[in-house]
């Protein structure tokens, strides 16, 4: 029951005029204004320098949960696109009338069951593919380049691949058949490291912000000693005490945030841009919008950028009240 008469009791109107700068807070209606000033001023050097350390912070964190984020879209839309196709590839070696074999292998493919759609690639299709690595070149139409067959699936109704690959192998030579299996699992790898190496640096990101906070609890306290010896001397509690440091610190944090997610969106809106500008060619620029997608976040991703800074002002709001009670439990 205490912690729950705790949470009753807790001023938490009086937290909305920490939140707001001092002028729009003192426009508030009278049930959300503060009860009483700020024991911490709510401008200072040291509050300054943390809201600029903790923006930094902010802005590191929402780059860093947004480059997941886009990474992991992009990545299930390219799973999603690779799961619904499989490729028949056809050596051009191994036959003379390759054209004919084409069109026996996409025929019998058509008459499967669970197969949509068959499109053969002509050559010139086949060597377009070669192009964002190889380059434009006249010698790729010497080169003996496997003819493809792209098949297109019913998701919802699959068909039996292994029974496909085995007729094939038995009625056609020199036909493969890919269901890119190999692909999916590393696509999947690659996002999953990239998760966890993302939760890391939101880890780390955390944990300076944590250490940060801390120390400059421990120098608001340090320089308001007078006051909150005062405050003890006329009975002031602990919970009145932190609260004060709480509703400034919550201000700062969500203040702080809102700037390094707002430049953390500036950022993301330009990415396209920069893609663009930092291309480097053809190779480079295909692969990185296969990797981000288009590098634009959706509005699922923006959300994400929101949610950081309630995360951020919340660890602000948390760590100074249990900074608060250490401190002054030394007091004691």
């Amino acid at each position: 029951m205490t912690v729950l008469d705790d949470i009753k009791d807790y001023p938490w109107t009086g937290l909305i005029a920490g939140v707001l700068p001092p002028r729009l807070a003192a426009k508030l209606p009278p049930k959300f204004q503060a009860t009483s000033q700020q024991i911490v001023p709510a401008a200072s050097i040291a509050g300054n320098a943390l809201t600029i350390v903790i923006a930094i912070m902010t802005f590191l964190a929402c780059l860093t949960a947004g480059g997941v984020y886009m990474i992991n879209q992009s990545a299930n839309a390219w799973v999603d696109d690779i799961a619904s196709e499989i490729t028949i590839e056809l050596d051009p070696l191994n036959t003379a009338d390759i054209e004919k074999k084409m069109t026996l292998v996409a025929l019998f493919l058509a008459k499967q069951r669970g197969v949509t759609r068959v499109k053969p690639l002509s050559a010139d299709d086949s060597a377009k593919l070669l192009e964002p690595w190889l380059g434009s070149t006249a010698a790729l139409s010497a080169l003996p380049i496997p003819r493809l067959i792209a098949v297109e699936i019913d998701r919802s109704s699959p068909p039996d691949i292994d029974l496909i690959k085995n007729a094939l192998n038995q009625n056609f030579e020199g036909v493969t058949l890919d269901d890119h299996r190999r692909w999916q699992s590393e696509i999947k790898l690659i996002t999953r490291s990239t998760a966890l190496g993302g939760i890391a640096v939101l880890g780390l990101v955390a944990a300076a912000t944590i250490a940060v906070i801390v120390s400059a609890t421990r120098s608001a306290m340090a320089t308001n000693r007078a006051v909150i010896e005062v405050l003890h001397f006329v009975g002031a509690t602990e919970r009145f005490i932190a609260s004060e440091f709480e509703r400034h610190f919550l201000g700062l944090g969500v203040r702080a945030g809102l700037a390094g997610a707002f430049a953390a969106a500036i950022a993301f809106l330009l990415l396209p841009f920069l893609m663009y500008l930092l291309g480097g060619g053809a190779v480079t620029e295909a692969e990185t919008r296969r990797l981000l997608g288009s590098g634009e976040l959706d509005l699922g991703g923006y959300i994400l950028l929101v949610g950081i800074v309630v995360v951020v002002a919340a660890l602000c709001m948390i760590t100074s009240r249990f900074g608060v009670f250490r401190v002054l439990k030394n007091y004691a």
